[in-house]
């Protein structure tokens, strides 16, 4: 866990402060406080915060925090990235209900192309920070768990290789991934502050930074950066029903991102992929590493409408990458 200086709270409050919902004390959901630095910012600037935290040994002050206020502060013993777990019976803390949280956070269920409903705000653990990622995205694609409520915002703290990696461009072959082609396609992704690590404090035994080694991509940084779901991600044939299926196409797609377009088409027992390609206006020759997020969902439209492409191709793996992001 990472604990935030003071200095960096005011920075934090005025990157938030840029985005803020028009009226008296806008609503974040906070996750992951810890000791309240950041939190307390935010309430002396007038947010009304929510905050799950999962280390009860932060819990006692927060909860103190909160009884000194009228209201303004809402702790809850929770995990953000232990929301709607698949298990049966009643949930433990610090797992929790999405359908609960939003019901105290009294947050109702717009449409996919409304307003923003909810801000959220917290620094994503770097213990497992990619599969925490793909998570996101895949409860975003599905419109699953906190999704189910609309377009929310996430204003999170993540590595600056994680952000290279989201943000990188086509040809790039060690940081152009899956993962960059679903972001980009989904969020609007911007950048809002870099932090260097020094600024950072964590309760780690030994005192220490526990900061990722890299060798492809820059990570002197922490980077706070504003995910905004696209409010056109779901037009054409792309929709939540099948976007599960579209997630696992791109996967697989950069399983060998030096193979060829036709290759990989060949591959799903395609055998009009020249004349797909031609209408597509995309080169025969085009490796995966060189398509852009737009060419994945164009082609993924394209495939949907072909006759001889079926989901089922893939609904094993699909089953299984579902289970294995939940």
């Amino acid at each position: 866990r990472f604990i935030a200086s003071p200095q960096l709270a005011r920075t934090v409050w005025r990157c938030l402060q840029g985005g803020a919902s028009p009226g008296p004390q806008p609503l974040l959901l906070e996750f992951a406080p810890g000791p309240g630095i950041l939190t307390r910012t935010l309430l002396d600037a007038g947010f009304r915060v929510v905050a799950l935290e999962s280390n009860s040994d932060f819990l006692t002050d927060l909860q103190s925090l909160e009884n000194s206020l009228d209201g303004q502060l809402k702790v809850i013993h929770g995990d953000f990235f232990r929301l709607d777990p698949l298990t049966k019976g009643a949930l433990k803390p610090p797992a929790v209900s999405s359908d609960k949280l939003f019901e105290t956070l009294g947050v109702a269920a717009v449409s996919w192309r409304a307003d923003v409903p909810l801000k959220i705000f917290g620094i994503v653990p770097q213990h497992l920070e990619r599969n925490r990622l793909w998570r996101l995205l895949f409860t975003m694609y599905e419109c699953s768990s906190i999704y189910r409520y609309g377009r929310l915002e996430l204003n999170v703290f993540i590595s600056e290789k994680e952000y290279t990696i989201l943000t990188a461009k086509p040809g790039k072959s060690k940081l152009y991934q899956a993962l960059s082609v679903l972001a980009q396609l989904g969020y609007e992704i911007e950048l809002l502050h870099k932090e260097p690590w020094s600024s950072f404090a964590t309760n780690l035994k030994n005192g220490g930074l526990a900061i990722p080694k890299t060798v492809q991509a820059p990570n002197d940084h922490l980077c706070l950066v504003r995910l905004t779901p696209q409010q056109n991600l779901f037009t054409g044939g792309l929709q939540p029903s099948n976007a599960s299926t579209f997630i696992f196409m791109v996967k697989q797609s950069f399983a060998k991102p030096k193979s060829k377009l036709t290759d990989r088409l060949n591959s799903w027992s395609l055998d009009n992929s020249d004349t797909l390609l031609k209408a597509l206006e995309i080169p025969k020759n085009a490796e995966m590493r060189n398509l852009y997020p737009e060419d994945y969902k164009r082609l993924f439209e394209a495939l949907q409408n072909s006759d001889m492409f079926a989901e089922t191709l893939f609904h094993d793996e699909v089953l299984t990458s579902t289970r294995m992001m939940n």
